[in-house]
């Protein structure tokens, strides 16, 4: 690749600098010979985006999205690097699998990293091959799409992890109180025209119980737990406690339920149906002052395609799930920046140097640009907004819960060790 001179960007730190790029590194601009010119003034260059909750769907008899085509998306979303969900179809619940889904990642428009299952077949009932998993290098275990609901599998699961310094994510849902199929705020059901779906409501505490449990369990072993898709009050105060002791416990927050109202979740439109549900006004304002505080440490997409047919049907048996690559930086802008809550350097942290930390690939991911370091990065614009379109989506999926929102539309480029991965303006040199 020729050099790149990526001229009058802004870093995180809101400093103006020249950036250069030569063989896949950043570089002193003065050492480039004949770059190619981008002007990116007015520009911000974020680290690359690493999302620690990506669902790819592949491999799958009939997949609602692809390796190719989930991370073409995420390329656009300004992501570098995605950790790709166990529940897939055969489920990534041993060392084969995982090959597997490495060979589908080779021609990715982003690193790929799987998440190993933590029981075989997301069953719940015995573990999987672990440590065959973590042989390839797999750090990052989790069932999502169900909680590992047996308090003594997750205890002997988290001894085994960590005894490698692995992290599990916990879908956080006592299925004993909201079931398997509940994606409404609790009290909902009756209202909407419920009442014959078998369970409906998801009550806050589903969510809290166990987050407390697993906190204890991480303070009992050692471990570290993730919490994925935080969505009430009541688990960042179990998680903030946690915290302030000491006990290795982080969580992440979805785009989706910092922005949109449990409102939006009707029985005519299971779009916005969702696992954990959207919350009301008073969660979605302290996920977000968690998050400026760090009580939250990363914004993570649960990018979930699915087939139409999947969701055109009636809500009780409409499969949970929206799309979020390609619109997650748009919504932290949005609720966060605009707002005042987060500096650019805090979107760095929490969308790519703190998830690559916990997902532990912060050798090559969500590093600060600095020379002589990889040239992975996202260009962004932070004045561009645009009506959403879902059938602009380079996803397959199009059960986007933003449709019609006029949101930021801030990404210009990606670029993945010096490889443009993404980039909108046809005549830049990239």
């Amino acid at each position: 690749m020729a050099d790149l001179l990526i001229s009058g960007v802004t870093l995180p730190s809101g400093e103006r600098t020249d950036l250069g790029i030569r063989a896949g590194l950043l570089a002193d601009p003065a050492d480039l010979t004949t770059p190619r010119v981008i002007d990116a003034e007015g520009l911000v260059a974020l680290p690359g985006l690493v999302d620690l909750h990506t669902h790819l769907r592949e491999p799958s008899p009939e997949p609602a999205e692809t390796v190719v085509t989930g991370t073409a998306a995420a390329a656009r979303g300004g992501f570098t690097a995605v950790f790709a969900m166990a529940n897939t179809d055969p489920v990534t619940d041993t060392a084969d699998k995982v090959r597997h889904l490495r060979t589908l990642a080779e021609t990715a428009s982003a690193q790929v990293f799987p998440v190993g299952a933590v029981t075989r077949g997301l069953e719940g009932t015995d573990l999987a091959d672990i440590e065959a998993m973590h042989a390839l290098g797999v750090t990052y275990f989790s069932d999502d799409g169900r909680c590992v609901m047996d308090a003594g599998l997750m205890r002997e699961a988290l001894m085994r992890v960590g005894a490698f310094g692995g992290v599990i994510g916990q879908h956080s849902q006592d299925h004993n109180l909201a079931g398997t199929l509940a994606c409404l705020p609790v009290g909902s059901a009756d209202e909407r025209g419920f009442a014959e779906a078998e369970p409906t409501d998801w009550p806050q505490v589903a969510e809290a119980v166990i987050v407390a449990r697993d906190v204890q369990l991480a303070k009992d072993t050692g471990a570290h737990v993730h919490i994925c898709h935080v969505s009430t009050a009541e688990s960042l105060e179990i998680i903030a406690w946690a915290k302030a002791r000491g006990i290795p416990v982080t969580a992440e927050v979805t785009p989706h339920h910092l922005l949109l109202d449990s409102e939006l979740t009707t029985l005519e439109d299971p779009l916005f149906k969702v696992n954990p549900p959207l919350r009301g006004l008073g969660d979605r304002l302290a996920l977000r002052q968690a998050l400026a505080d760090g009580i939250i440490d990363i914004v993570a997409t649960d990018h979930a395609p699915h087939l139409p047919s999947d969701k055109a049907k009636p809500f009780p048996q409409a499969r949970p799930g929206m799309v979020g690559l390609e619109w997650a930086l748009a919504v932290v802008i949005d609720t966060m920046v605009t707002t005042d809550m987060l500096t650019w350097a805090g979107v760095a942290e929490r969308m790519s140097h703190a998830p690559a930390r916990i997902g532990q690939i912060e050798h090559h991911q969500g590093r600060p640009l600095a020379i002589g370091g990889p040239a992975t990065l996202t260009l962004v614009n932070p004045e561009r907004r645009r009506e959403v379109d879902p059938e602009e989506s380079l996803s397959r999926g199009r059960n986007n819960p933003y449709e019609g929102l006029w949101l930021p539309d801030p990404v210009e480029a990606t670029f993945l060790a010096g490889r443009p991965t993404y980039v909108r303006n046809p005549d830049w040199p990239a």
